[in-house]
């Protein structure tokens, strides 16, 4: 009998960690989002379409019998996560852990304000980007740490199909920790506003 892959075994492993059956989504679209300034840990208002966003997660998660709503502490988030909450008659978890990467300095600028005030950074980000920290801010390789361990906090509290909304840098590390992804397949991952992603047994798919 042939032995499991280290990527299995990872997923083995883990199996008793994390909830088990869970559902991901991205806060719906903010203002920044369509100005294309990066947010971090800073907040902006939805817009009408990330309310519209918000509309069809309900719409989406109506039939699925979530028993648990988990959520980032950031407003967008929160904002996202509370009418489905209301809808599905089920109190908000507020996870610190949920919330996006630490933006730094970065934190608020588009990208042409960026290359302006610090030249050339998004290209040394671009040739490492699991590793490269955000000055003043986080890696995507430091934050997997705290997705885990948010992942595990909701599995402690005994919910059998969690729904999280968080955001698409840190839904990104939740995704490889709850699959055999590896780093440079997680970067490359993606979450529209709006979409619901179901983790069930190391894998994923839309919900339609």
């Amino acid at each position: 009998m042939s032995l499991p892959s280290p990527r299995q075994r990872r997923v083995i492993r883990t199996a008793a960690l994390y909830p088990e059956d869970l559902f991901l989504a991205r806060h719906g679209e903010t203002e920044w989002n369509t100005q294309g300034r990066r947010q971090g840990q800073l907040d902006s208002p939805l817009t009408a379409k990330g309310h519209s966003d918000t509309q069809r997660l309900i719409t989406t998660l109506g039939p699925v019998g979530i028993d648990a709503v988990f959520t980032s502490p950031l407003g967008r988030a929160i904002a996202t996560a509370t009418p489905v909450a209301k809808e599905l008659d089920l109190p908000v978890h507020v996870i610190e852990g949920l919330a996006e990467l630490d933006h730094g300095t970065f934190a608020g600028l588009t990208n042409s304000e960026v290359e302006t005030l610090h030249p050339g950074e998004l290209t040394r980000r671009n040739q490492h980007k699991f590793d490269w920290q955000y000055p003043g801010g986080e890696s995507y390789r430091s934050a997997e740490g705290r997705a885990s361990r948010s992942l595990e906090q909701i599995a402690k509290t005994g919910t059998h199909r969690p729904f999280v909304v968080a955001h698409e840098m840190i839904g990104r590390m939740l995704a490889k920790c709850l699959t055999s992804m590896t780093a440079q397949e997680a970067l490359e991952w993606r979450l529209p506003h709006g979409a619901v992603v179901r983790f069930e047994a190391g894998s994923q798919s839309f919900v339609e």
